[in-house]
Order: structure tokens, then C-alpha cells, then sequence
């Protein structure tokens, strides 16, 4: 389960990066915690789906491109 948490920390950190956002940005545009956002990042948390939808939106993508190749 841990290397799914990280991959898709990873991923999230990649986008909002390409997108310019710090983390302090991305959880202003989510209505999340920029220490929330922080350690999705770190892969220590097991995000919802919820908060996936929720980040997806915040990074202009759709949930199912925020999960591509994460296995």
C-alpha cells in the first residue's frame, strides 16, 4: 500500500509543480491543509476518494489521469 501512497504523492507533486503551484497554492485551490497536501506528497497518507477528486480538480485534471499507471 505504501508504494501506491508514494507514487501517487509523487504524481500529485509533479502536476502542481507544472502548474507553477507551491503546496501552500494547491491546498488554497483544494480548500485542503498545506501540511495535508505535504505529506499526501511524502506518500503518509491514504487519501480518500474524495480528496482525490478534490486535488484532481485543484490541479485541472480528472481523477482517473491523477491514478494513470499507479498500480
Amino acid at each position: 500500500m505504501e508504494n501506491i501512497q508514494t507514487s501517487l504523492g509523487e504524481r500529485i507533486r509533479v502536476l502542481r509543480i507544472a502548474l507553477g503551484l507551491s503546496q501552500e497554492g494547491l491546498a488554497h485551490a483544494s480548500g485542503l491543509h498545506r501540511t495535508y497536501i505535504g505529506s499526501v506528497e511524502r506518500g503518509e497518507r491514504n487519501l480518500s476518494l474524495q480528496n482525490i477528486v478534490i486535488i484532481a480538480r485543484a490541479l485541472s485534471t480528472t481523477p482517473s489521469e491523477l491514478l494513470e499507471g499507479i498500480e
